[in-house]
């Protein structure tokens, strides 16, 4: 479904604002406990956490991560996992968010309701409070922001700082062919694993693979040191090259490093008894003198970046 009414029915402006975001409260469910917890109020009121707070930030864009072509429920689903994978790349809980939409005035109400509905759908199944928002008006474009407050599981924070030279780096699952696989909005954030690896103290630092393997791996790189993959151990899904696999994005798996002091062997089993349909694949190390068939001469950047220079 086009998020566009080609006609004057089914219009977001026949709505108005105060009409529509009435709507969104019908349609967000009990995932939206009343002001002044959730939307009616100024700011939400939240109840103090028992842990050290995580606050992030992601977008979904019409013609960048998504098109008509993506169902309106698995566009605000994808809203909030994109969320709910930084959360689980530092080991955390999510636990309330706010919403910001900047849509045309031809934006359909069937559209953003099922958009909605998928975005109420996640909340529930991850524990998450749709606490807020705001609407606006934006020519041409359809644009939906989600803020995701989040909190830690314990004293331990895990961040992209803390890798060692000699470390080891691992990742969750299988890479590339997102787009054309439809993982991109399929996929299911690391929540319990990211949980899980942020309790094993041979865990040193991690992050979620979004913009694609290749690149998001220099952000997990220590000073001094280079990231030495054996490319034929890359975890791959089903038809993609290893090119796609660096590069591609939206994996949404988590990367991490791995004490070199680290028992693999027992590590690896003990997640196998825990996630036992979800791989973790060790694919290298950090390495000051690199050298060898495991240690390519250049791991290109190749991945996606906002405001790439033209060339």
């Amino acid at each position: 479904m086009h998020p566009f009414a080609t006609g004057p029915r089914d219009r977001v402006d026949a709505l108005g604002e105060g009409g529509l975001i009435a709507a969104i409260r019908r349609w967000l469910g009990n995932t939206c406990p009343p002001a002044p917890a959730g939307i009616g109020d100024d700011c939400a009121v939240l109840p103090p956490a028992r842990h050290r707070q995580l606050l992030t930030v992601d977008p979904v864009i019409l013609g960048r991560h998504f098109d008509a072509a993506v169902p309106p429920a698995a566009v605000g689903a994808k809203l909030l996992k994109r969320n709910l994978s930084d959360i689980a790349a530092m080991g955390g809980r999510p636990r309330a968010a706010v919403v910001s939409l900047g849509l045309d005035r031809s934006t359909r109400v069937r559209w953003l309701r099922e958009f909605h509905r998928g975005l109420a759908t996640t909340a529930r199944r991850h524990g998450v409070a749709l606490v807020g928002g705001d609407v606006a008006e934006v020519p041409g474009a359809l644009i939906a922001t989600l803020t995701l407050l989040g909190e830690t599981d314990g004293t331990r924070v895990l961040t992209r700082q803390g890798a060692r030279a000699g470390d080891w780096i691992a990742v969750t699952g299988r890479l590339g062919g997102s787009l054309a696989s439809g993982h991109h909005h399929r996929f299911t954030p690391r929540l319990a694993e990211g949980r899980w690896l942020a309790r094993r103290p041979e865990i040193r630092a991690m992050m979620d693979v979004s913009d694609g393997l290749a690149k998001d791996l220099f952000a997990l790189t220590p000073p001094g040191t280079r990231a030495a993959l054996d490319l034929t151990a890359v975890p791959r899904r089903r038809g993609c090259t290893v090119a796609a696999a660096l590069s591609d994005g939206e994996d949404y798996e988590l990367l991490c490093a791995i004490s070199a002091r680290a028992n693999l062997a027992a590590l690896q089993e003990a997640w196998r008894r825990r996630f036992p349909t979800l791989p973790l694949t060790v694919i290298g190390r950090f390495v000051r003198n690199p050298g060898g068939q495991t240690a390519p001469a250049a791991l290109p950047a190749s991945g996606y970046e906002h405001l790439r220079p033209a060339p």
